[in-house]
């Protein structure tokens, strides 16, 4: 009898388990019925290419394939809703019109990317919103000063010179053609460690052995492959795989290799040593620190840590990409390469080094960088999340809570913005077609109040990059193995970007003085 009553008691509470959990399922899937009903009734108006009932357009983001968007840009014209899954969609748009509807606004970020990123990055300003990234933006401004980046173009150079070195004992060692982004990548990075916190690395030379280089390299991979795989999206999920696993032990190298910098850095200066006599620069660091001593509690050393995360993080990788795309195109067009060169030698002449002065007469090869940017946008898109209905110039309307991705891939391969948007023309940015052209035609780092604060850090780098490279190498493509792209937030090359380098030795100058 007993034995009955506890048997008869348990299979009663598990039947009450059981129907609560099923009730919890079955609330959840109406939720997720009814989110995909208002988001099929909120975007009605507007038509969007066929999607997989499950998948969504998820293939056609997520292989790389930018043709597929060139595509469906000219068949939508200026925006098509995008399905992530079933119960997830984005409002794409690639018009300048709709751009400049976007981006007058102050709408913030939208989470559904950046939260991925806190993990390993903390809230910094690709993350912040509201009064809290207006701080962090106004303190952070100053480090970006003209008079600041003006000290860093000898720390660029340094750095340059150091892969130059290994390109010259590549040339003479063996076949000249190079995999050149894996080197650009790691003098990125070396370039920016010093710029960020004085310090003298060996990246170069011991390549991705580094446990930082490496981190940097794998956690851009992890971040692209759960943005777009819906069923990591939720964390707890995400935590319990391999990947989250793998993801979380990444993120914990970053942070204590910026926290031992920071925590060093303090130190010195409580011992009351303020600068390396040697060092004839502010570094990004002296500044978030100078900033945090005036606001006291406001930036804590944990938002400090952030901001040094993000600009390591963000900065080496986007130039590295950029600095390849831009060499590839140049190869790919010897005559503005040509061209590029000789501005370069007539401006330096018997200078013994470029410096800062050097930079604003680049204007040929201003306008190669420009155009390359066009062509192959480093950061192919940029999104928000309404928080009041936006009405474009058509009179159609989005609500808000809507998802939308300005996709500055598509504006800048629009035909109907861009005369034949897949030529490599320089002169597109000549001073009279800048003139005629729609101001928000051409987005490289965005525009509006969240525009790309280190715009002008990344110009910099790149006039004395290229400067420097074209001083001492002729590049020309390797078309046995042309790069293909891939969308991990940025648009990285997927199997890096092969070039014949060939050593000119009728250099006017040096490289620089070391």
């Amino acid at each position: 009898m007993e034995s009955s009553w506890l048997e008869t008691r348990w299979a009663r509470s598990f039947y009450l388990a059981f129907v609560f959990c099923l009730a919890l399922a079955l609330l959840q899937l109406i939720k997720l019925y009814l989110r995909r009903q208002r988001l099929l009734r909120d975007l009605r108006h507007f038509p969007a290419p066929p999607a997989h009932w499950f998948y969504g357009h998820q293939k056609l983001i997520q292989n790389g394939k930018m043709e597929k968007l060139e595509e469906t840009v000219e068949k939508y014209p200026s925006a098509f809703p995008c399905w992530i899954g079933p119960f997830q969609a984005y409002f794409i748009i690639y018009d300048p019109d709709y751009a400049k509807t976007f981006l007058s606004r102050s709408d913030p970020k939208t989470q559904y990317l950046y939260r991925f990123m806190t993990t390993c990055l903390g809230n910094g300003l690709l993350s912040l919103n509201g009064p809290k990234w207006f701080l962090h933006r106004r303190l952070l401004t100053p480090g970006f000063h003209f008079n600041i980046l003006k000290t860093y173009v000898p720390v660029m150079a340094q750095s340059v010179n150091t892969m130059l070195g290994k390109w010259e004992e590549i040339c003479t060692t063996q076949d000249t053609t190079v995999e050149v982004y894996e080197h650009i990548n790691l003098m990125t990075l070396d370039t920016i460690i010093k710029c960020a916190f004085s310090q003298e690395t060996n990246c170069q030379i011991s390549g991705t052995h580094d446990p930082y280089v490496k981190a940097t390299f794998q956690l851009s991979k992890m971040l692209f492959y759960r943005l777009y795989n819906f069923l990591y999206h939720h964390d707890i999920i995400f935590k319990l795989t391999p990947l989250g696993y793998r993801f979380q032990k990444l993120s914990q190298v970053l942070h204590q290799y910026t926290e031992k910098i920071i925590q060093d850095r303090k130190q010195s200066l409580k011992n009351g040593v303020k600068q390396d006599p040697k060092r004839k620069y502010q570094d990004f660091l002296d500044i978030l620190l100078a900033a945090q001593a005036e606001n006291g509690d406001s930036f804590s050393d944990t938002d400090v840590r952030s901001e040094v995360n993000t600009f390591m993080f963000a900065g080496h990788d986007t130039l590295a990409v950029s600095l390849s795309w831009l060499l590839y195109c140049l190869a790919l067009n010897p005559e503005h390469q040509e061209r590029c060169r000789e501005e370069i030698r007539s401006i330096l002449g018997d200078a013994p080094s470029i410096t800062w002065d050097h930079l604003s007469e680049m204007t040929y090869t201003t306008m190669c960088i420009k155009e390359t940017f066009r062509l192959i946008p480093t950061a192919p898109s940029v999104s928000r999340e309404l928080v009041k209905p936006l009405t474009f110039p058509d009179g159609r309307s989005l609500p808000a809570g809507t998802l939308v991705v300005l996709s500055i891939w598509g504006l800048h391969h629009n035909p109907a913005v861009w005369k034949n948007p897949k030529v490599f023309d320089p002169l597109r940015f000549s001073r009279e077609n800048s003139d005629q052209r729609h101001p928000y035609a051409f987005l490289p780092f965005s525009a509006g109040p969240r525009n790309c604060i280190g715009q002008q850090y990344a110009m910099v780098e790149l006039k004395v990059a290229t400067a420097l490279i074209l001083l001492n190498f002729k590049v020309s493509p390797d078309t046995t193995r042309p790069p293909e792209f891939s969308n991990q937030i940025i648009l990285k090359p997927k199997n890096g970007v092969h070039l014949h380098l060939e050593k000119l030795t009728e250099c006017q100058i040096p490289r620089c003085n070391d």
